[in-house]
C-alpha cells in the first residue's frame, strides 16, 4: 500500500509541473539550471527519478516547501504538534461521551434517551464541520461577547498576551511543564470549541456502532444466562457485555484516529489553528507541490499504521483473534 501510494503521489507531482521551478528564479543562468537538474536527477528517466524519490522518502527528505520557504520535514515538525494536540483532545471527548451514550442508548432501547441519542448521532455524522464551526463561532464568540457573557475564543491556540515557553510543541503539556497555570487555562479555553467540532463525527460514529454492537451482545445466550444467575444489571453490562461489544467499536476508533489527525482541515482553517490542515490548505492555494505530496503521504501513512494498530489491539482484547 505504501509503495502504491508513493508511486501515485510521485506521478501526480511529476505531472503537476517542472520541479526545477522550486529552485530557480527568472534570473537564474542556464548553466546553473542544468547543474540543479543534474544534482536532483531531474534529467534521468522516470523510473530512475522514482527510485531517488523513494530513497529521499526513506531519508526523511520530502522536498522544499516554497509556500513556507523551508524543508517540508521542518514544516511537519512545526505544524504537526498543533494538529495532534487538537486530535487527542477531540478523541478524548469522543470516547468519554460516545461510548457511554451508545451504552445508554442500547440499554434503554426505544425510550426517550435512545431517541435523543440517535437524533444527536445522526446530526453529528450529517452536519458539515465547517458549517457547525461557523455556527458555534457566531453563537459562543460573537453573540456571547456582544451580550457581555463569558465567551469562547474565536480562533488561535492562545491569547496574544499569553506567553508559553515551547518545549514539546504541545501547549497544554508545555504550560504544565513550565508551571504556567494561567497559560494552561488559556490554552484549554481556546481548544474546547474546535476540539468539540472535530469530535462530532467520531463521537457520533462511535456511539452508533457501540449501540448496535451492545444490542447484538445483549441478545447472546451467555448474557441471558448471567441474568438468570441473579447478577445485577450493572455487572451484566459492564463486566460481561461491554468487552465483547468493544471489538467493533475499536475498529471505529481506529478510523476516527486517522480522521482526527488528517480530517480537521476545514476546522483548522475556520479557527486559524496552526496545524497540518491549515498548512495543507495554504499549500494548495500556493500550488506548493512538495507540501501537497508530503501531506498526502503522511495522511496515507497515518491511516495505514492506525489500522495496523487496531489489528494488534484486537488480539489483546479478544483471545479468539490471538488463537
Amino acid at each position: 500500500m505504501i509503495l502504491g501510494i508513493s508511486l501515485f503521489s510521485f506521478i501526480l507531482s511529476y505531472n503537476a509541473g517542472d520541479p526545477i521551478s522550486l529552485y530557480i528564479s527568472p534570473k537564474t543562468p542556464q548553466w546553473m539550471i542544468e547543474e540543479i537538474r543534474k544534482e536532483h536527477h531531474l534529467d534521468d528517466s522516470l523510473h530512475i527519478q522514482y527510485l531517488f524519490y523513494l530513497k529521499n522518502l526513506l531519508q526523511g527528505n520530502l522536498g522544499y516547501s516554497r509556500s513556507q520557504w523551508m524543508p517540508v520535514i521542518e514544516c511537519i515538525k512545526i505544524f504537526f504538534p498543533a494538529t495532534l494536540e487538537l486530535a487527542v483532545v477531540a478523541l478524548l471527548m469522543s470516547l468519554i461521551i460516545g461510548i457511554p451514550l451508545g451504552i445508554v442508548s442500547a440499554t434503554r432501547k426505544d425510550r426517550i434517551s435512545d431517541h435523543f441519542s440517535r437524533i444527536f448521532c445522526l446530526s453529528g455524522v450529517s452536519m458539515p464541520s465547517f458549517w457547525l464551526a461557523l455556527l458555534l463561532q457566531y453563537i459562543f464568540f460573537y453573540v456571547f461577547k456582544k451580550q457581555g457573557l463569558p465567551y469562547l475564543p474565536g480562533g488561535g491556540r492562545h491569547s496574544i498576551n499569553i506567553h508559553i515557553s515551547q518545549i514539546t510543541g504541545f501547549l497544554t503539556l508545555d504550560s504544565i511543564l513550565t508551571g504556567n497555570f494561567r497559560g494552561f487555562m488559556d490554552v484549554a479555553w481556546h481548544i474546547i470549541m474546535p476540539a468539540f467540532i472535530v469530535s462530532m463525527w467520531p463521537l457520533a460514529s462511535i456511539s452508533r456502532i457501540m449501540r448496535s454492537s451492545m444490542l447484538e451482545v445483549l441478545r447472546q445466550d451467555y448474557i441471558i444466562n448471567a441474568r438468570s444467575k441473579g447478577l445485577s444489571e450493572r455487572v451484566v453490562i459492564y463486566k460481561h457485555a461491554l468487552k465483547n461489544a468493544m471489538i467493533p467499536t475499536i475498529t471505529a476508533v481506529g478510523y476516527c484516529i486517522g480522521y482526527l489527525l488528517t480530517g480537521s482541515v476545514m476546522v483548522e482553517t475556520v479557527f486559524s489553528w496552526p496545524g497540518l490542515g491549515r498548512w495543507a490548505v495554504h499549500a494548495i492555494e500556493s500550488i506548493d507541490i512538495a507540501a501537497i505530496v508530503a501531506f498526502t503521504m503522511l495522511t496515507a501513512l497515518i491511516f495505514l499504521f492506525t489500522n495496523l494498530f487496531v489489528d494488534i489491539i484486537y488480539a489483546w482484547i479478544d483471545p479468539r483473534v490471538r488463537y
